[in-house]
């Protein structure tokens, strides 16, 4: 089952905060916001990195599954992953196996274009996974969530260039690690500390040990630079720089490779 991503998403409980932080220390800027998020009771906001995205969202209402999260997990955070298939096929195929695995399905759209579907982090492990199809597809291009092809005049890479790697969290990892793997139909592997990890087409996902006690989820992304100097130093005036290989941003650590 080929997987490309396309999308991490973060959950805030505000999100202007993280925009700014996000075009500030990766030097990012917003391409889109998406009008229609707001029937789950959010605001949004999509940043193009290379290809792919970074998605904030936050509450704008009481009693949502992101206001959930927020106080489940202490906190912004890493909330979802979206990948993309290749054909409707390939999709039907990984719905037939979520329902199999008992993995439910959060929330689904169909339309003649376009198809979907999130399952649900309480039965994937700590996060969303989001798994679209579309007609166009074209996985370094058109993208429905960041509304078509537009978001490309706002890619900027004078800091940071591309994502390369998604770490989910979780105190049995070994165990997440395979959910995932039977979901998604891709064989896991070890990285060079002895993680599983899942080869997408574009990037891994890493599965590690939960050692700052939030619990599963999306607690890191790696993300290639591409002027470290100055990254780290609006990192370090805004109290985001953990050391020079990484900082944190929403409550995600950002691994500088």
């Amino acid at each position: 089952m080929p997987l490309t991503l396309r999308q991490v998403c973060f959950v805030a409980e505000k999100i202007q905060p993280v925009i700014d932080d996000l075009k500030a220390v990766l030097g990012l800027e917003v391409c889109y916001k998406d009008p229609n998020v707001v029937i789950f009771g959010l605001e949004n906001a999509l940043l193009p990195v290379g290809t792919n995205f970074i998605e904030v969202v936050s509450p704008v209402q009481e009693k949502t599954a992101a206001e959930r999260y927020l106080q489940r997990r202490g906190g912004d955070g890493g909330y979802m992953i979206l990948a993309q298939v290749d054909s409707s096929e390939e999709h039907a195929a990984l719905r037939a196996r979520a329902e199999k695995m008992g993995v439910r399905v959060a929330w689904e759209t169909v339309y003649e274009t376009v198809h979907f579907m999130q399952l649900h982090p309480l039965d994937t492990g700590g996060t969303f996974f989001q798994i679209d199809w579309d007609t166009e597809n074209d996985h370094q291009g058109h993208w429905v969530p960041a509304n078509g092809k537009g978001w490309k005049e706002f890619v900027r890479t004078g800091v940071v260039s591309e994502i390369r790697a998604a770490e989910l969290q979780s105190s049995d990892p070994a165990t997440l690690a395979g959910r995932w793997s039977s979901l998604a139909d891709i064989p896991l592997q070890k990285d060079r500390n002895g993680n599983p990890e899942m080869q997408l087409k574009n990037v891994v996902i890493r599965f590690v040990k939960d050692i700052d006690g939030r619990g599963e989820g999306l607690g890191a992304i790696d993300i290639k630079v591409t002027d470290r100097k100055k990254l780290l130093k609006e990192a370090e005036d805004r109290q985001l720089r953990i050391s020079d290989a990484q900082v944190v941003i929403c409550g995600v650590r950002i691994n500088l490779i």
